[in-house]
């Protein structure tokens, strides 16, 4: 499977957990513990746009300084957080995207691919904590989690250092790949 037909298969599951998501969960804790699902949903809103920009080899504007500054689920949330995703989809699924370099909307490139897969990485975990905090149970191409598994043995500890994981949650070998991925994000599964 390319890498660009594993960005169909994130957002489709993500979309799956998105339109699941009840109203009367949005103050339910995640995984993830500096959010609850409203924060988590604020922080897809907010960082969605540039990380499907990224793909384009472009930029977008941020709504706000600071993601704690702006509130994005106060309107029709879940079809906006459609929207982002179905976009992120068609923004990673050319071959382009993933060629060169690109930036996430600051001076620094990067490799297209690194970020590529930090979009694919960003999209899987955030959706298995939609999925947990809400009660869904999601699943994931074996092909998917295998690449994104592979990435994160190699990137893990950089995203630790940049303060965008926490520290490693032991999880066996034999554990499903989910389980492997969100221990590497520092999550329980």
């Amino acid at each position: 499977m390319s890498r660009e037909q594993l960005i169909d298969h994130a957002v489709a599951t993500a979309l799956e957990v998105v339109g699941n998501v009840k109203p009367d969960q949005l103050d339910a804790p995640t995984p993830c513990a500096e959010f609850d699902v409203r924060a988590l949903v604020n922080h897809l809103l907010f960082w969605g746009p540039s990380l499907n920009a990224a793909g384009r080899k472009g930029s977008v504007a941020l709504p706000a300084a600071s993601e704690a500054e702006a509130d994005l689920t106060a309107g029709d949330w879940a079809a906006e957080l459609t929207a982002v995703l179905r976009d992120r989809a068609e923004a990673w699924r050319e071959p382009s995207a993933w060629e060169g370099t690109t930036t996430l909307g600051g001076p620094q490139e990067m490799p297209a691919g690194m970020i590529g897969a930090m979009v694919l990485g960003e999209t899987v975990v955030h959706t298995w904590d939609l999925a947990r905090a809400t009660g869904q149970a999601a699943t994931w191409d074996a092909g998917l989690l295998e690449f994104l598994h592979a990435d994160l043995l190699q990137s893990a500890q950089m995203g630790r250092d940049m303060g965008i994981y926490g520290p490693e949650v032991p999880v066996p070998a034999d554990a499903p790949l989910i389980d492997r991925i969100v221990g590497l994000t520092g999550r329980t599964p």
